[in-house]
């Protein structure tokens, strides 16, 4: 996927008229309107508190751990995790297609570690071609974080969909792009796979 087309697919939409903000450090937002009562509570709320150590900052913001398509019609012993630090686990992923029930609610989950700073901004987008042709493009936002003070990963969940269904939908697999990226375009993962629909997961 090297095309310029591809490119303009994983680019996140923007709301005309609207300009991220500078970058700030935890501790400069610690510091930021300190007198403000509700604020000072948002802010907590997000692990930043005044005299909070920025840590290390050479690395990513973010790290992004895994993503799982989770359904409540999975069997009980069956799992679809993706762990994206298994390079060789992914690099199966694109040539094995993980198999999808047919007609089904699913949804996306995605487990990512914030290392330094606060992000907003920060969007998975997905794209689905088949043949390549893009059949499907969603793009969810993860939200505002700050590095989490007990040092675990945040979990986001996205709306549930469904899977399509019928037997066009299951001739054929379908190609998948997943980056993580925020308002700078600052890509934090980028990652293909690829699926298949079926009767049974």
């Amino acid at each position: 996927m090297s095309s310029a087309d591809d490119q303009d697919d994983l680019k996140p939409s923007f709301t005309p008229g609207y300009k991220p903000s500078a970058a700030k450090t935890a501790e400069e937002y610690a510091r930021l309107d300190a007198e403000d009562e509700s604020l000072a509570r948002w802010k907590a709320s997000l692990g930043i508190t005044p005299g909070a150590a920025s840590g290390d900052t050479s690395g990513p913001k973010v790290t992004v751990l895994t993503l799982e398509l989770d359904s409540p019609t999975l069997p009980a012993n069956k799992k679809l995790v993706f762990d994206l630090a298994d390079a060789a686990r992914l690099a199966d992923l694109k040539k094995n297609p993980v198999i999808i029930k047919e007609g089904v609610e699913y949804n996306v989950r995605i487990t990512f570690k914030v290392n330094h700073s606060i992000i907003s901004g920060v969007r998975y987008i997905q794209v689905v071609k088949r043949a390549g042709v893009r059949v499907e493009k969603m793009e969810q936002m993860l939200g505002s974080y700050g590095p989490s003070p007990d040092g675990k990963p945040y979990a986001k969940n996205f709306d549930p969909e469904e899977s399509p269904s019928g037997l066009l939908a299951r001739s054929g697999s379908y190609n998948v792009r997943s980056r993580v990226v925020d308002d700078d375009g600052e890509v934090y993962a980028d990652w293909d796979w690829s699926f298949k629909l079926a009767k049974e997961w």
